[in-house]
């Protein structure tokens, strides 16, 4: 028996799928979405009921009967239908319902908003859309932030990112929400890569083959993921992360018995909202780790609810058990009250005792893992040319545009043509986890791939295409669309004034965000645009990987906005053009600072004590390894001078991989206390040795401000 969409059936009533779901769920037909599906029986008795045996509903007097009763129509039951309160307005405007103020605001924002809308699309003209159409294209086509447009997805149960193309069924929905129409045309390169897509499913000789489990693990700050991660691969990653916490996507695979696994590990923190959610639609089984000494906490409850709209099998560990203060009865109490009823309650949650840090249980975690895959018999076409998505994404001095990448079907090679959203390339090198060459990829398989012309965005779909032309007029044209869709206009402001300038208008803080990987750059700017003010609006500008350049220096100038740096560093020129053009420039290597200090801009509490001033830059130009000593750096001085007694810090790459201090500088055979620009020196560094010809080595004090 074939199955019917709810979007199909809403066509065929001639309702929108919003009002149909209601009534759906009226009717106790399980439906979450306008692509959820039913059987045929069941949507003609659906059709019956709402047609009461006629072709077509009588102007949805069914519907409207059925939507009286709905909650959220009780809900809403004391406010008038707009018709009846025209009428009520022209008879007495006394005699209507006085709002409550919230409403009256609720309603003027609202108002506020449409209008902005119409600045850009006037409610009689149609909005002309072509081919793949995303998120982000979509909402600067609107003239609105993506994140209204996910967050409307997300009440309609799509968990969706800012580079997912929609289809057009979605943006029936969507035009129905902004009050507007969309003609969407077909683009005809767009059309020939779908009918490659459609050709690989149908083609015969198909080899489905089983594959292994991707397995997120998700769980609460602090609660022990990586430390489980590090227990399971036997090597230690929680030292390289600022402060013990895990700022980046990753991905590795263990093998098990001969059988395979492959782990991806999510930030934890609620500022890695987006790429949480990401982890869990790629995923196939979700690993959730709960403390026994803490419980269940918020964010566990959001990645559950995350994993839950997935689809997702989740499998608890609750780690820590070694604590003396672990109690294991708490935390399963507390996992049924969100719906995860352990297996010994009687439930279908399969609950393991862990402790990472001595590795008990892992082993029968693991076996549960293998157990769970085996049950879903998780299969995979390892003919066709590989599709999946990117879990994070960088730019490497010495490599260029790298990009982890996550195989979901089909099979990838070296030479093979690639498209991920906007950028293209042609595959030169694979990579594993452990950073070992391969010519091959399979399916469950994640890979470090170059050879892209640019970083792609983390979560940005991927496709191996045979024709190379095909994939390099597909990503001209999509990246001209976001191009066009996304120019502003920006109003000036700066942060430490911000709260000054907020007092008399409603200002704008632009921000240009520059981090060291494509996933924190996401992560920030949805935790600053999650930023509430009366009197002043976020917008990013711009986000980017790498050192921060002279052109981000001069879009910040041009714009008006500040930049901020995420474990990355100016170049040189940039610095010094920044001070010429009196660009704000923030540099921080914990992303919650970053978030705190914009809050306290806005709040007008920033009061900074102490600022940062760079005295000078050196270039290593050559290594001397000195018995006793250590790693003595051979440096030019490029700008400024290096103080013996200031901060030291070690740029690679436009990175910062070490701070700290001077333990010797010398001149030739002697100590000094600094040296110019333009001359050479010998520098050692307390307790740090690896250090690299071409690395930049650069002084730093701490100077109060006057206030």
């Amino acid at each position: 028996m074939g199955k019917v969409r709810v979007y199909e059936l809403a066509k065929e009533l001639g309702i929108n799928s919003k009002k149909l779901i209601t009534v759906l769920q009226e009717l106790h037909v399980d439906v979450k979405n306008h692509m959820s599906t039913m059987g045929e029986e069941e949507a003609k008795r659906v059709m019956e009921v709402l047609t009461k045996g006629e072709k077509t509903p009588a102007k949805d007097e069914s519907v409207d009967k059925l939507e009286k009763n709905t909650p959220e129509k009780k809900k809403d039951a004391k406010a008038l239908p707009a018709a009846q309160e025209k009428r009520a307005a022209e008879a007495g405007k006394g005699k209507a319902e006085k709002k409550p103020k919230f409403i009256k605001e609720s309603r003027k924002a609202k108002k506020a908003a449409k209008a902005a809308l119409e600045k850009k699309v006037k409610p009689d003209e149609a909005l002309h859309l072509e081919g793949r159409v995303t998120v982000g294209e979509l909402a600067g086509r609107l003239n609105v932030q993506p994140s209204q447009i996910l967050g409307k997805l997300l009440e309609m149960g799509i968990i969706s990112n800012i580079n997912q193309p929609l289809d057009e069924d979605t943006l029936a929905i969507l035009a129905e929400e902004y009050g507007i129409k969309f003609e969407l045309k077909p683009d005809p390169d767009e059309q020939e890569l779908l009918s490659l897509e459609e050709g690989e499913e149908d083609k015969e000789g198909r080899q489905f083959r089983l594959r292994p489990p991707v397995v997120t693990v998700l769980g609460h700050v602090d609660h022990g993921k990586t430390s489980l991660l590090d227990s399971i691969r036997q090597t230690n990653v929680i030292a390289s992360e600022a402060g013990g916490i895990t700022q980046h996507i990753g991905a590795c695979t263990v093998e098990i018995n001969g059988k395979k696994i492959v782990f991806l590990d999510t930030p934890g923190h609620e500022a890695f909202t987006a790429m949480r959610a990401r982890g869990a639609q790629v995923t196939d089984i979700a690993v959730l780790v709960v403390a026994a000494d803490d419980g269940v906490m918020p964010q566990t409850i959001e990645a559950v609810n995350h994993v839950k709209a997935a689809g997702v099998q989740i499998i608890v560990a609750i780690n820590k058990i070694d604590k003396p203060n672990a109690n294991l009865d708490k935390v399963k109490q507390q996992l049924s009250e969100v719906g995860l009823i352990p297996e010994e309650w009687g439930g279908d949650t399969i609950c393991v005792p862990v402790s990472a840090l001595k590795g008990e249980g892992v082993e029968d975690l693991l076996e549960m893992i293998l157990l769970v895959a085996e049950m879903a018999e998780l299969k995979a076409d390892y003919s066709r040319p590989a599709r999946g998505s990117v879990i994070e994404a960088k730019l490497d001095k010495g490599r260029g545009p790298v990009a982890t990448v996550l195989i979901q079907d089909g099979a990838m090679k070296i030479g093979d043509p690639i498209i991920c959203g906007t950028i293209y390339g042609k595959i030169r090198a694979l990579l594993d986890d452990k950073g070992k060459r391969m010519k091959k990829a399979d399916p469950s398989t994640p890979v470090e791939i170059l050879g892209l012309t640019d970083v792609p965005q983390a979560g940005d779909n991927f496709m191996i295409v045979k024709d190379e032309k095909l994939v390099k007029q597909i990503a001209a044209k999509r990246g001209e669309k976001l191009r066009e869709a996304t120019l502003r206009k920006a109003q000036k402001v700066s942060l430490e004034d911000l709260f000054k300038q907020a007092q008399e208008t409603e200002v704008d803080l632009n921000i240009i965000i520059k981090a060291d990987v494509q996933g924190s750059a996401e992560a920030l700017k949805d935790s600053l645009l999650k930023i509430e003010s009366e009197k002043v609006r976020i917008k990013i500008i711009h986000t980017g990987v790498g050192a921060i350049t002279e052109s981000d220096i001069m879009l910040a100038s041009t714009s008006n906005a500040i930049i901020i740096g995420f474990n990355v560093r100016p170049e040189v020129n940039a610095r010094k053009l920044a001070d010429k053009e009196e660009v704000d420039l923030r540099l921080y290597r914990v992303i919650y600072e970053i978030i705190e200090d914009v809050k306290a801009a806005i709040n007008g509490m920033l009061e900074p004590e102490y600022e940062e001033v760079v005295l000078g830059q050196a270039e290593i130009r050559h290594i001397f390894k000195v018995s006793k000593l250590g790693t003595v750096a051979g440096s030019y001085v490029l700008d400024g001078t290096i103080n013996r007694n200031a901060g030291i810090r070690v740029i690679r790459d436009g990175k910062v991989v070490h701070e700290g201090k001077i333990e010797s500088l010398k001149r030739f055979k002697d100590d000094v206390k600094e040296v110019a620009s333009g001359f050479e020196c010998g520098i050692l560094l307390e307790n740090f040795n690896d250090l690299r010809e071409i690395d930049i080595l650069e002084s730093f004090i701490f100077r109060k401000v006057t206030q």
